[in-house]
C-alpha cells in the first residue's frame, strides 16, 4: 500500500498548523512550524489569495494527513459515509476514528498515529482475542483490544502515559494493556481540527 515517506514536519507546515506528526516532539522548541511558519518551497512565503476551490480542498488534505492516509482510501471511506444514513461528514470522521491506529494513539498506547499505525503493523495488537496488524482496520462499540506484545519498550511507553486522558467513548486500562471501544463517538467528541463540511462540496462538485 502507498504510503507517505517524506518529512512530515512538511505536512505540517503545509498546513499552516500542527497535525502532531511527530508525538512529544511537536510540543518543543524544536517543531518546525516553530521556527518556520511558513509553507515550504521557494514560494512558500508568497502572499496568496484563497478561492473556494482551495479552501475545499485544504480541509481534505488535512484531514488525509491528520490520519495518514492516501487519497484512494480516503476517497473510499468518502462513498462508505455517503451511503450511511445521516450527515455525510460526520459519518466520514467516525469512520476515521474507528480505524485500530487512531484508536492505539486516542488511548494513549501511542504518542503520535504514526506511532501507532507502526505498532499495530508490527503485529503487537489483537481485537477480541485476534490478532490484527491492519491499521484501517474498523472497530465497532464492545470490540476488546488488547497489546500481545512482550515488547518492554511498548509497555513502557503505555504505563508512562497512564495519567494521559482517554477520549469517552474509550476506556483504557493501562495496567492491563487493554482498551475497551465502549461506543462509537460523536462529533462533538472528535477534537480534530476539520470542516468536513468543505470536504462533502469538494467530492459533490
Amino acid at each position: 500500500m502507498a504510503r507517505y515517506t517524506g518529512p512530515v514536519c512538511k505536512l505540517c507546515r503545509r498546513e499552516g498548523q500542527k497535525l502532531f506528526l511527530k508525538g512529544d516532539r511537536c510540543y518543543t522548541g524544536k517543531c518546525a512550524l516553530e521556527n518556520r511558519a511558513f509553507a515550504p518551497g521557494q514560494h512558500g512565503q508568497g502572499r496568496k489569495k484563497s478561492s473556494e476551490y482551495a479552501l475545499q480542498l485544504r480541509a481534505k488534505q488535512k484531514t488525509k494527513r491528520f490520519y495518514g492516509m492516501q487519497e484512494k482510501q480516503f476517497s473510499h471511506y468518502f462513498d462508505l459515509a455517503e451511503a450511511k444514513q445521516g450527515m455525510t461528514g460526520e459519518n466520514l470522521l467516525i469512520i476515521l476514528e474507528s480505524r485500530l491506529d487512531n484508536v492505539v494513539y486516542r488511548a494513549g498506547f501511542a504518542n503520535s498515529r504514526r506511532q501507532a499505525r507502526q505498532f499495530v503493523l508490527h503485529g503487537h495488537f489483537a481485537v477480541n482475542g485476534k490478532k490484527v496488524n491492519i491499521p484501517s482496520y474498523q472497530l465497532k462499540a464492545g470490540d476488546v483490544i488488547t497489546v500481545r506484545s512482550k515488547n518492554q519498550a511498548l509497555k513502557d511507553l503505555i504505563a508512562a502515559n497512564e495519567k494521559q486522558t482517554v477520549t469517552p467513548w474509550l476506556s483504557a486500562d493501562h495496567s492491563k494493556y487493554e482498551i475497551n471501544v465502549t461506543r462509537m463517538p460523536s462529533r462533538e467528541e472528535v477534537d480534530v481540527d476539520v470542516e468536513e463540511h468543505l470536504i462533502v462540496e469538494l467530492y459533490s462538485k
